[in-house]
């Protein structure tokens, strides 16, 4: 359908999981795409070949999105490369789960930065340009744990919690320079780091799950290319839950 034909996304944390089947629906879609990777060079560069093999116009920067110089560094050289963005999404996430008693000020620290610290930096470096031309989308990356918490996971739950309240603010100082700014929460999605889960945790995250199964990335994918496409023109300042009924 190329929904975002002729659009520039930058995808932060676009190497695998969620953030790689963005990256994949969005050049499905006909966007340009430049997206971010921390270590994982050689995921990175495998999804640039096959996808520019593909005819997609895509590139791979190695940068730590929780770092307000990378950033600033980052989105200077996207518009170097490819002259404007019009699609932010920050994706970019970690999670170092333990119970507060146990959770020391490093992983607290970590989860903040990475999360959400991440989340203000490239809005902020991309702002002065989506200003400047008077259109753009930018797509958060929350978590329903945001909405609900999750024991073992107050740092995670209080950093997916903060985009709530950055999305909405920054939808409204920009709206009236046709800037949109909204969220997505995921629910329980398939990916590495549920992989990781203990099978009895996996089990007990399923059966709350009204849909009765694991959501996938593609599916989270999908609500991002709503909303980076100009059928979301109306739209900002809200959350689309991707979570199988799982926060109603």
């Amino acid at each position: 359908m190329n929904l975002l034909e002729d659009k520039v996304a930058l995808i932060t944390g676009g190497s695998r999981g969620i953030g790689e089947a963005i990256v994949r629906k969005f050049a499905a879609e006909g966007a340009r795409i430049a997206f971010t990777y921390h270590s994982s060079s050689a995921k990175a560069d495998a999804i640039v070949a096959e996808l520019a093999a593909e005819g997609t116009e895509i590139k791979a920067y190695q940068s730590n999105a929780a770092s307000f110089t990378e950033a600033e560094a980052l989105v200077k050289q996207v518009l170097a490369d490819f002259e404007k963005i019009d699609v932010l999404v920050n994706n970019a996430g970690i999670t170092r789960d333990n119970l507060m008693l146990r959770m020391s000020e490093e992983n607290w620290d970590q989860v903040i930065e990475t999360n959400l610290k991440s989340v203000f930096n490239l809005t902020k470096h991309i702002m002065r340009p989506m200003l400047k031309k008077r259109s753009g989308s930018i797509i958060n990356m929350s978590s329903v744990v945001g909405e609900f918490g999750n024991a073992g996971q107050a740092n995670y739950a209080a950093s997916k919690a903060g985009i709530f309240g950055f999305t909405k603010s920054i939808a409204k100082e920009v709206g009236s320079r046709n800037i949109r700014c909204n969220a997505i929460a995921p629910g329980f999605i398939a990916t590495e780091m549920t992989d990781e889960l203990d099978e009895k945790v996996r089990d007990a995250f399923l059966a709350s799950i009204p849909l009765k199964r694991w959501g996938k990335p593609e599916e989270v994918a999908n609500a991002c290319v709503f909303l980076a496409s100009d059928l979301s023109q109306y739209i900002s300042g809200q959350t689309i839950s991707v979570c199988g009924a799982l926060n109603c």
